[in-house]
């Protein structure tokens, strides 16, 4: 079963909000909330207010449990944006938009929980740990004459 939530007319760019709702989708709503509640963005706070009414509107007039519910989308509209005048130079006038969002919040429990990994596994190669650098061939086989040790037939030529 599918519930939505909207808060309209958010006194918010729907550029700005929209970053934040790509952050939560597709996860499950305990989840998104924890995310929500340590991203430090005014939008963040807005959005955690949808969900939180989505989440409430799920347990009581849907009696769903929180922990089968999933974000299934978190969209972000335009609003209706208020236009304003700041005066300018030689009696001109700038323009001011005071733009304004939609914010609609569905969440399901027709989908399946799946978690994200924490830790990320990288495919690169392990480095060698100690500090030399590697020498070409043509310089390691001088550096193995010279620290060759000295035979006795040679030593009693000399």
């Amino acid at each position: 079963m599918e519930v939505r939530s909207s808060y309209r007319h958010a006194r918010m760019s729907a550029f700005k909000v929209r970053e934040v709702t790509r952050e939560i989708q597709g996860l499950p709503a305990t989840d998104a909330l924890d995310i929500l509640r340590f991203t430090p963005k005014k939008a963040a706070e807005l959005i955690n207010k949808t969900l939180k009414s989505a989440i409430a509107n799920a347990e009581n007039n849907n009696n769903l449990r929180v922990e089968s519910l999933v974000v299934k989308e978190a969209v972000v509209g335009e609003g209706p944006t208020i236009k304003r005048f700041v005066p300018k130079a030689r009696g001109s006038a700038g323009p001011i938009r005071k733009r304004m969002c939609h914010i609609f919040i569905t969440l399901t429990d027709e989908v399946e929980i799946v978690r994200r990994d924490k830790t990320k596994k990288s495919n690169k190669k392990a480095k060698p740990s100690s500090g030399a650098k590697k020498q070409p061939a043509a310089v390691e086989a001088k550096v193995e004459e010279a620290s060759a040790p000295v035979s006795e037939e040679s030593a009693s030529k000399e």
